[in-house]
């Protein structure tokens, strides 16, 4: 069996909130996601998702426990060399599109590749590809307040995709979306990530939605249970 893409033993995480102490958000959470593997994480608000995703992704860092990356661990890195892992191996995607409101869709989607060091004329093709793949590429050059929000969480999730990574991060795509939109994004990203083989681990309020994914999981009172 090949190792994990994403591996997390022990999360510990706990924030500190003035006169009334501290809150353990994490409490030895553990979960793994295997290669090409679609998985829900389905928790009630202020559960601490945004806070597992966040650890994860590298963006922040537990209090105890392990983080692995395709058997790699994270815990001992420079920050500097977690930068770059996280770069190159984890994309993102937020309930809003965080799009930079000064570029152009494609631009959008050239931005982090040229962080990461691609060269401007491939960077270019592989936004037109992934624009292309999610069915906005006639809105490539338009900026993301002329689009509809559709289509700016489409281009978001073309965003995330554009270095190539390993493992797909979302916490709550969909939220910010009508019901009819939210089912036809979600189709779309569900589509590209079963074309590139990504693995994802995907937070959401909607059961419908989770319960398309391959496995479901649920975080409680800091902990994590099922599938």
């Amino acid at each position: 069996m090949s190792e994990p893409v994403l591996e997390l033993s022990g999360i510990e995480k706990v924030f500190k909130r003035g006169r009334p102490g501290e809150v353990a958000v994490l409490r030895g959470a553990s979960l793994r996601i295997a290669r090409g593997e679609v998985v829900a994480l389905v928790a009630p608000s202020g559960a601490g998702k945004s806070t597992l995703l966040h650890i994860a992704g590298l963006l922040d860092t537990p209090d105890a426990g392990v983080v692995r990356l395709s058997g790699r661990e994270m815990g001992g890195l420079s920050d500097r060399a977690r930068t770059e892992a996280r770069r190159g191996e984890v994309g993102f995607v937020y309930q809003f599109h965080h799009l930079l409101p000064e570029f152009s869709a494609e631009e959008n989607v050239v931005l982090p590749q040229l962080a990461n060091g691609q060269g401007r004329a491939a960077a270019a093709a592989r936004a037109r590809e992934l624009l292309a793949r999610v069915g906005v590429s006639g809105r490539a050059d338009h900026r993301p307040a002329a689009l509809s929000g559709g289509e700016q969480q489409r281009v978001a999730f073309c965003r995330a995709l554009a270095n190539a990574p390993k493992l797909l991060l979302a916490d709550e795509p969909t939220g910010n979306l009508d019901p009819a939109t939210s089912d036809q994004v979600f189709r779309v990203l569900m589509a590209l990530v079963r074309e590139t083989g990504l693995s994802a681990l995907i937070a959401t309020h909607n059961m419908e939605l989770a319960a398309r994914m391959d496995r479901m999981l649920r975080l409680d009172q800091g902990r994590i249970t099922g599938g």
